[in-house]
């Protein structure tokens, strides 16, 4: 057993073997590991996908006959290697810290991994990884930025230098598209059944967006391999949901203390879990049904109150609190203003653009949000949240103020949301001259526009790669202005300028 150094006492690691050892309230895997295939390959293991579909497998392989569906874990990233090293030592078992708001917190040790690779060692091992028979499911969580789209348009981007490389170079890929359809094409060879690809990414029709991602890839590179990936390989769409923060060196210590062993990278996230899935598998699927997620014929419902609400919900309170000097969301949304101003988007620029959902009451959704941001056992950092903004808002913040627009609706809410973003692009420091942590692919382009709005109010808007046609619509115009010169003004306060625009919106 790995031996580690905590405190003042060796810890042992967490492995297999020291499952034993753990305490009786540690919900540990009860189904034999050692029996599991690997039916689905998951590419982009990150938090989520371990608080998320990772922990579905893991309560539906308690269930004896689900031996199949084992995870085999893919990092195509340098990055990944970290990871791969931590995984690979613990057995490929992490711990799941759940906290709930009221301070309970469930404690379980996850065990539906039972493999990683990393790419940038072996290429070809995941290509046949992904080509075996056993391989089922190839699910991603690869992020927004990894599905290679123009956000205005929706179109894909051929430009992508690595897009170029795997088009020119099938069997050296370095994108998911390009390890996909190298193992498409070997299963093709081969005479194998195709595999169901289902993204489990924050977007909207996911796997639409990733069937015509994958196809406009896959015709570039090989027309009669396009063609067959379009007439056998199936993506459902599905609604993910569940707030998972960045793990935090507080979280592995806590996990020495109510475990009594050492995880390298547990995963801490909130009680709340959803998943509203496509009945859309060309080659068989686990029994999601049977513990807590929810097959449907049509997701677009459920994604779109999601996204317009949660994932929105987040950024508004990631970029004002951001500018204000606060941390977490928790810490945000405990601040009255900005829990009232949260819910006023949510309830005057979201919810007449939504359409009535079966089962679903959208008070009580809007509440539970509240509740769940609330969650003070959830620190959930800011950073992250308005990380990637430039892959995220287009979808979650911008798509409902071009409805809004062609409704005729107010805007002004979400006016001064993109305008903070642009001062939080440009200056990238709190108003109590803080530094900000930006994360954002885009940032250059970002901040370069930003930093004209001093000459040009509506500078940031001219990236028309984010926000189309805004800056010639006189109604978002009038608002972003208003915005923008009270937060440029000297000693601006971004709860004045807050409250100033509740007051104009309920007037």
């Amino acid at each position: 057993m790995t031996q580690l150094q905590h405190t003042d006492a060796l810890v042992t690691g967490l492995n297999q073997q020291s499952l034993a050892q753990l305490p009786s309230h540690v919900d540990t895997p009860t189904y034999d590991r050692s029996a599991l295939k690997a039916g689905i390959v998951h590419i982009g293991v990150g938090g989520f996908h371990r608080a998320h579909q990772a922990v579905y497998i893991n309560e539906l392989l308690k269930t004896p006959g689900s031996e199949q569906w084992g995870i085999c874990g893919v990092g195509l990233l340098e990055g990944n290697r970290g990871l791969r090293d931590i995984l690979k030592q613990q057995d490929y078992l992490y711990t799941l810290t759940v906290r709930h708001p009221d301070g309970k917190i469930d404690n379980k040790v996850i065990g539906s991994m039972i493999d990683f690779l990393f790419a940038p060692e072996d290429k070809q091992a995941v290509i046949n990884k992904l080509a075996h028979s056993d391989t089922k499911v190839v699910s991603l969580t690869i992020t927004e930025g990894g599905y290679n789209f123009n956000p205005v348009t929706g179109e894909f981007d051929y430009s992508n230098p690595d897009i170029i490389n795997d088009i020119n170079n099938p069997n050296d890929p370095i994108t998911a598209f390009g390890y996909i359809t190298a193992a498409l094409k070997l299963r093709k060879e081969q005479g194998l059944s195709a595999f169901t690809v289902q993204s489990c990414d924050n977007i909207q029709h996911n796997g639409h967006v990733t069937r015509k991602m994958l196809i406009a890839f896959s015709k570039e590179q090989d027309k009669e391999l396009s063609e067959w990936i379009e007439q056998n390989v199936t993506f459902p769409n599905a609604m993910v949901d569940r707030i998972t923060p960045a793990s935090k060196k507080s979280d592995i210590d806590y996990v020495v203390e109510a475990y009594g062993v050492s995880d390298e990278w547990p995963i801490t996230c909130e009680s709340f879990m959803q998943w509203v899935i496509e009945d859309s598998f060309c080659n068989g699927r686990p029994n999601w049904d049977t513990v807590g997620a929810q097959f449907v014929t049509d997701v677009t419902p459920y994604e779109t109150m999601k996204i317009r609400l949660l994932n929105a919900g987040h950024s508004v309170l990631g970029l004002l609190g951001s500018i204000h000097g606060y941390g977490t969301i928790d810490e945000t949304v405990s601040d009255t203003l900005f829990a009232t101003y949260l819910r006023a988007f949510m309830d005057k620029e979201v919810t007449p653009l939504l359409d009535p959902l079966e089962g679903i009451d959208l008070e009580v959704y809007k509440d539970t949000l509240i509740e769940r941001f609330s969650n003070p056992n959830i620190k959930d950092g800011l950073a992250r949240i308005c990380s990637e903004s430039a892959a995220k808002l287009p979808k979650f913040l911008i798509a409902s103020i071009n409805e809004n627009l062609v409704k005729g609706h107010d805007v002004s809410l979400a006016a001064l949301v993109i305008a903070t973003w642009c001062l939080y692009s440009d200056k990238g420091v709190s108003e109590n001259g803080a530094k900000l942590d930006i994360q954002d692919a885009m940032y250059k382009e970002l901040n370069a526009y930003a930093q004209e709005t001093i000459v040009d109010p509506c500078a940031f808007l001219k990236l028309t790669s984010l926000f189309g046609d805004l800056e010639n619509n006189d109604s978002f115009t009038v608002e972003y202005k208003k915005s923008i010169a009270a937060l440029y003004a000297p000693n601006s306060k971004i709860k004045t300028i807050m409250q100033a625009v509740l007051d104009q919106k309920s007037n």
